[in-house]
């Protein structure tokens, strides 16, 4: 079957399906019982309006509106969220540490159960001129970063963010190093991998290596450049559920490409677990602002 995005930039909706798009979402998801994380401000972060949806709910158009979700959202435009989207329970068991591996030491922050015994693990990494302290900024980017540290204390599991120094071989290698040290901590926990802009490199190369891949649920893009290469490393065969984040009005990496590589890979694979998420007029930072973590990481753990 030929699927055709939007073709419009701002994007043209075609028709308000709101109430239908909240059901197939929920739907999407299976029964009520099989959701691993627990409601936590839901009301504040859930998606408004979803106006597009093709590949049977795998690519859908979010609407995003900068009055409403930056303006009346943050005290100080992109910088402070208002209170109410922030709880600081996470703060209490939040640490730094650093592992020794390949030769280097990889420094790195934690929250929940990241000294061992989690259910669940989900590893930050940031992209160019980033650090290991964006991703545990509780007010910055609409409180989300805040929101995913609840959803892991709440829910038994742990959330983790790393300093990575480059994004070829080594990088990927400090941030496989991170995953097994907490694999070793936590050996039955399940582990999300999610990249933000260029950092998307490292998730790619962790999906291309079977090793890697192995000890992953799913993995999430957030702005991030598409890889060729993940086509013909046999990655498809492992089913490793994969989101990818993009907003219309993204200067660096143009949303079109993103969402033809997204085709690529089901035409190449159309049972293959992938999920692309369009924010019309959105810009680079808008996935990792508005990403619903709740709703992409209980369809990925479960």
């Amino acid at each position: 079957m030929s699927h055709r995005f939007p073709v419009a930039r701002p994007v043209r909706l075609a028709r308000n399906l709101l109430l239908a798009a909240a059901v197939l979402l929920a739907g999407a998801l299976g029964p009520a019982g099989a959701e691993t994380l627990k409601p936590y401000k839901d009301r504040l972060f859930r998606y408004k309006k979803v106006t597009e949806s093709l590949y049977d709910g795998a690519f859908i158009v979010v609407e995003y509106s900068k009055q409403r979700d930056l303006r009346d959202r943050d005290e100080v435009d992109e910088r402070k969220v208002f209170g109410n989207y922030v709880s600081y329970h996470p703060k209490r068991g939040r640490g730094s540490a650093e592992l020794n591996a390949n030769g280097r030491t990889v420094s790195y922050m934690g929250s929940g159960k990241w000294k061992g015994g989690a259910n669940t693990i989900v590893i930050y990494v940031h992209g160019q001129g980033g650090n290991r302290f964006q991703g545990m900024n509780d007010v910055s980017f609409g409180g989300n970063f805040n929101r995913i540290q609840n959803l892991m204390a709440r829910n038994g599991g742990a959330y983790l963010t790393v300093d990575v120094k480059d994004f070829d071989g080594r990088g990927t290698g400090d941030v496989a190093a991170l995953i097994q040290h907490q694999k070793q901590l936590s050996p039955r926990a399940k582990v999300v991998v999610a990249c933000g802009s260029m950092g998307g490199i490292i998730c790619w190369n962790l999906l291309k290596n079977g090793n890697t891949a192995r000890m992953l649920n799913g993995v999430l893009l957030l702005g991030s450049p598409k890889d060729p290469g993940f086509l013909s490393s046999g990655a498809l065969s492992r089913n490793v559920p994969i989101y990818m984040g993009y907003g219309t009005l993204d200067s660096v990496y143009n949303w079109e490409t993103q969402a033809n590589f997204f085709k690529q890979i089901k035409s190449a694979a159309p049972n293959y677990p992938i999920w692309f998420t369009l924010f019309d007029t959105g810009t680079h930072g808008t996935p990792i602002r508005m990403t619903d973590w709740r709703l992409v990481l209980n369809w990925m753990l479960g």
